[in-house]
């Protein structure tokens, strides 16, 4: 059965920086391609990052381009969001996702609350 537990979030100050983890299991992490979402209060689930399988190949929204970076580590089944200069309108639930066959598999996801 597939799993997807994210981890790492938390409250921080505008302009710091948090990693995000999101363990995986219950299928091939290894030759999956992984992407990063969030979801603020009252808004759309919005993409952020896609990763592929080997981690050569990333690509980012907009709205978070420079400053946040996903990576992976096939061995751990894991996948993180980095994210730096982080802004007040950063605070939102990030859920990382994998699909197959068609299927979109989610995570719990993790809150995020940049404030001062």
């Amino acid at each position: 059965q597939v799993q997807l537990v994210e981890s790492g979030g938390g409250l921080v100050q505008p302009g710091g920086s948090l990693r995000l983890s999101c363990a995986a299991s219950g299928f091939t992490f290894r030759t999956s391609t992984m992407n990063w979402y969030r979801q603020a209060p009252g808004k759309e689930r919005e993409w952020l990052a896609v990763i592929d399988r080997t981690g050569t190949i990333t690509n980012y929204a907009d709205s978070v381009k420079g400053r946040f970076a996903i990576s992976r580590d096939n061995a751990k089944n894991t996948v993180y969001l980095q994210m730096s200069s982080l802004k007040v309108e950063d605070t939102a639930v990030y859920y990382c996702k994998f699909t197959r066959s068609g299927s979109d598999f989610w995570g719990q996801g993790t809150q995020v609350t940049v404030s001062s």
